[in-house]
């Protein structure tokens, strides 16, 4: 069982946002916030999908590297995106260069320009605002019904990437759900 840790700044916090400055960073001010247009959504998506077998502090310290290349995560620019571009990609080092993981960001661009109501509607229509409070990490789950359902839907549209444990961590991510422990400054904010 593990709680929220106290930090030498007196707060409370989840125990991998009281972590190397990279995390408590995106704890604080980011992580369980409410994102709620679609450009926000693709990015977070995009980079929980490229995540994924990864460590997430690899993710953070690469994302201003994901930005460039991926024009700001505008899902119109990336929907244009040919075969040069999946090239380039593929040869820069600021990001992870994995040819599934790109194409699927392509794809999934696509796809959220299609999707009807757009991928930000898509999304808050699976949040979870009364899911309980955990109060340590065994209570945080890994996938739920809505995390399940979401990316069924996601995935009947098209997307790539989106299994339900990448779902519920976009969920977390965005705000959908408030994964913050019972005794972190950032619960309920």
């Amino acid at each position: 069982m593990t709680t929220a840790i106290i930090g030498a700044d007196g707060l409370g916090r989840c125990p991998w946002g009281a972590g190397p400055p990279d995390y408590l960073a995106y704890h604080d001010d980011e992580w369980g916030r409410p994102v709620r247009d679609d450009q926000g959504l693709y990015e977070r998506l995009c980079l929980e999908a490229f995540q994924s077998g990864l460590s997430w502090l690899t993710i953070l310290r690469k994302r201003e590297g994901f930005r460039a290349a991926f024009r700001g995560f505008d899902p119109e620019k990336v929907a244009a995106f040919g075969p040069g571009d999946v090239e380039r990609l593929l040869g820069d080092a600021s990001i992870v260069r994995n040819r599934a993981k790109i194409e699927a960001a392509i794809g999934n661009a696509r796809a959220a320009l299609d999707l009807p109501g757009g991928l930000a509607a898509t999304a808050w229509r699976y949040a979870d605002p009364d899911a309980p409070a955990p109060a340590d990490t065994a209570d945080v789950p890994a996938s739920t019904d809505g995390s399940k359902a979401l990316a069924k839907e996601l995935k009947r549209h098209g997307f790539r990437f989106v299994g339900p444990t990448t779902a519920y961590a976009l969920m977390q991510a965005c705000g959908l759900v408030d994964d913050h422990l019972t005794g972190c400054h950032r619960r309920g904010r």
